[in-house]
């Protein structure tokens, strides 16, 4: 095992057929390269489904050798105002494509970044070059692009990585790399990456890198992530109306993982949808944890609220 190279880098799909968990997108984008031609295009979708993956494995397929002299790929998150539209986009829009290519591909991830005034240039630069360029758009939020440009482009929703998706590549990578790992190393990744490819492989590798066998108390280890029936436990507590224990047990959960609240609340959210309580209470109790996600967004303080939260839960067993 190299432990100098960064894994989701090197096991990146470098064709379409590469491309794990998003078939009737890939089987569209193969369309297009029989054709040897595409319109602009919007990927959309979470964190970590490989859009921009699909995105270099779209243009390795199409320009072959020669993808990365008529490729270019921009993060609008970096430079998001209108400058980066008028120089560097259009700079690279206006120059011919090489080695007999019949158009360029610009790439802009984190398109959603981009301020409306930038987004606004955006949409005259891909009317004026679309000749000689494609534009390829990544947004996790595509309510944030304008309409202008959302009716110029090919829609493509990404969605969240099937696990088996997930499961069938992780053992892949794990045989290559000489790595051991258990069911339950498995299934504690497919919990704690919820669809993001890169998060899964990103875990992997950091707990093959701290033990010979990779098992599920790694995997919750080096992604400071609390396990399901730790939470459970918590829960279970508060509503058999024990307070102060439930708050004990979360306040040492969050000092063993080193979780922030937004974490807290997250995984709290997914216990409670998982968990076989009744609706009735299921809605209160996620109706009082969105609450709570929002006060800690505008900043409250986190101990407070958690606790906040327990004194919640411990009033409705009561009731």
């Amino acid at each position: 095992m190299d432990e100098f190279e960064i894994w989701v880098e090197k096991y990146r799909p470098k064709t379409l057929d590469e491309v794990v968990g998003q078939d009737e997108i890939v089987r569209r984008l193969k369309g297009y390269v029989e054709r040897k031609n595409i319109p602009h295009m919007l990927f959309s979708g979470p964190p970590g489904t490989g859009k921009t993956a699909t995105a270099i494995a779209l243009t390795r397929d199409l320009f072959g050798e020669a993808w990365r002299d008529n490729f270019i790929e921009m993060n609008a998150s970096d430079e998001r105002g209108i400058d980066i539209v008028r120089t560097k986009i259009k700079e690279f829009a206006r120059t011919a494509p090489i080695g007999g290519a019949p158009f360029k591909i610009i790439f802009l991830d984190e398109a959603d970044a981009l301020t409306a005034d930038a987004q606004a240039a955006l949409r005259r630069t891909m009317e004026m070059f679309s000749r000689s360029c494609r534009f390829i758009l990544s947004c996790n939020y595509v309510s944030r692009i304008i309409e202008p440009i959302q009716s110029r482009c090919a829609v493509f929703r990404f969605r969240a990585v099937p696990n088996e998706a997930i499961r069938k590549r992780l053992l892949e990578i794990c045989q290559k790399e000489g790595v051991k790992i258990t069911e339950d190393g498995i299934e504690a990744i497919l919990y704690v990456s919820g669809g993001d490819f890169r998060k899964a492989i990103n875990a992997l590798q950091g707990a093959a890198a701290i033990g010979e066998v990779v098992d599920r108390d790694k995997i919750f280890q080096i992604t400071a992530t609390a396990q399901p029936r730790e939470l459970a436990e918590i829960l279970e507590t508060a509503l058999n109306g024990k307070f102060e224990e439930a708050r004990e047990k979360l306040n040492k959960l969050m000092i063993e993982y080193g979780m922030s609240g937004e974490d807290v609340v997250a995984q709290l959210f997914r216990q409670i949808t998982d968990s076989n309580m009744d609706e009735k209470r299921k809605v209160l109790l996620i109706d009082k944890l969105g609450e709570i996600d929002f006060r800690l967004t505008e900043g409250a303080n986190e101990r407070i609220q958690l606790s906040a939260f327990l004194a919640y839960v411990s009033t409705i067993s009561k009731k």
